[in-house]
């Protein structure tokens, strides 16, 4: 009778569990990027680029006017401390001659065989000392006690100018904070933007970016079109002009800054940001805007669509973080973003938030 055996079985960690093992190790690394070549991400559709691009070019450009706005006060703060490290020295000085007019006196009272009070106190290695002790100046002369209450005056005076100083030098590293945290926050959001615009063909990227030609109003003009469209916009029958020459010359800047590349932070005269360029008009124009959009709305009279005139401030988003200048038309010049230099565009393009007229 032939010996009945017991089939052998397969180890579990044999080689064909282990070749599926692999093969299904090697397909989870491939969908989920485990081996570094990002094959988890969906092929999007040049119209969801955009829609992403465009997010995240608007949040740049908030994060932007916030920059700005900091480097603005750090450079304010900055200003502010240098003017009390001057002022410091300057009151140091002066102490330092009156100190030396008062050892002069001791001096000529001490060959003379006298020496008095006064002329401790003011020559002492610890003046702070004297100079709390009012009995000191007391007994001095008239001439002396008013020397020596010039000195304590100067010490104190010193001491607040060091105590400012101290307090502006805490505001400018704040300052300087702020500025780091929304310059990181700038360059994340825009080396996105180009991460997805890079998976695009150049034909792609133009159609995205609107510098393609095709799209009216929204590619950068050549200098012949500006000046077309400048006349279109100027004092020829029919237009709409300006409401006064500070207006015209702000837009006659803007006309000259076509074609100028957008750089976040930058206010001219050869790159611009949004409200860069528009602080920068009416500089040429004799006027000082405030440096970003939060402020530059309010820094004349709010005026309703329907009224807009060459000159205008118009502004975009609800957060207030875009702005262009009108140009009549209801065409504006603005700094888009970095992917477009400053170029004509329809005021429509973007969700109106408000206007305000400066001049």
């Amino acid at each position: 009778m032939a010996a009945h055996r017991k089939p052998r079985q397969r180890s579990i960690g044999g080689p064909t569990v282990r070749t599926a093992a692999t093969l299904a190790l090697a397909g989870a690394a491939t969908a989920t990027g485990f081996d570094g070549t990002g094959h988890a991400d969906p092929q999007l559709t040049p119209a969801q680029v955009k829609a992403q691009v465009d997010k995240l070019y608007q949040q740049a450009e908030a994060a932007t006017e916030k920059y700005d706005g900091a480097k603005e006060q750090a450079d304010a703060a900055q200003r502010r401390l240098n003017a009390l490290h001057d002022e410091t020295a300057r009151r140091q000085a002066e102490l330092n001659s009156a100190r030396d007019a008062l050892g002069s006196f001791a001096s000529a009272q001490y060959r003379d065989g006298g020496f008095a009070p006064a002329w401790q106190l003011a020559l002492s290695n610890d003046p702070d000392r004297y100079l709390d002790d009012a009995a000191f100046a007391e007994r001095a002369g008239d001439r002396q006690a008013a020397a020596v209450s010039r000195v304590r005056e100067q010490l104190r005076e010193i001491e607040q100018l060091r105590g400012a100083a101290r307090v502006q030098l805490a505001s400018l590293r704040s300052r300087q904070a702020e500025l780091s945290r929304q310059k990181k926050t700038v360059t994340d959001k825009l080396a996105e933007a180009r991460r997805l615009l890079a998976r695009l063909t150049p034909q792609q990227r133009a159609q995205v970016t609107g510098d393609d030609g095709s799209a009216p109003g929204r590619a950068s003009r050549s200098a012949a079109d500006a000046r077309q469209a400048l006349a279109q916009a100027g004092s020829g029958p029919g237009s709409v002009t300006a409401p006064d020459s500070r207006a015209a010359a702000a837009v006659a800047y803007a006309y000259a800054k076509l074609g100028s590349p957008y750089v976040w932070g930058a206010a001219g005269p050869n790159s611009f940001d949004c409200s860069g360029l528009v602080q920068a008009a009416y500089r040429s124009a004799g006027i000082s805007l405030p440096r970003t959009t939060y402020a530059q709305i309010d820094a004349g009279r709010r005026v309703s669509r329907s009224e807009l005139q060459p000159g205008d401030l118009v502004f975009f988003y609800s957060g207030v973080s875009h702005v262009g200048i009108y140009v009549g038309g209801g065409q504006m010049i603005h700094a888009p973003n970095p992917s477009a230099p400053v170029r004509l565009a329809p005021v429509d393009e973007m969700p109106f938030a408000g206007a305000t007229r400066v001049a």
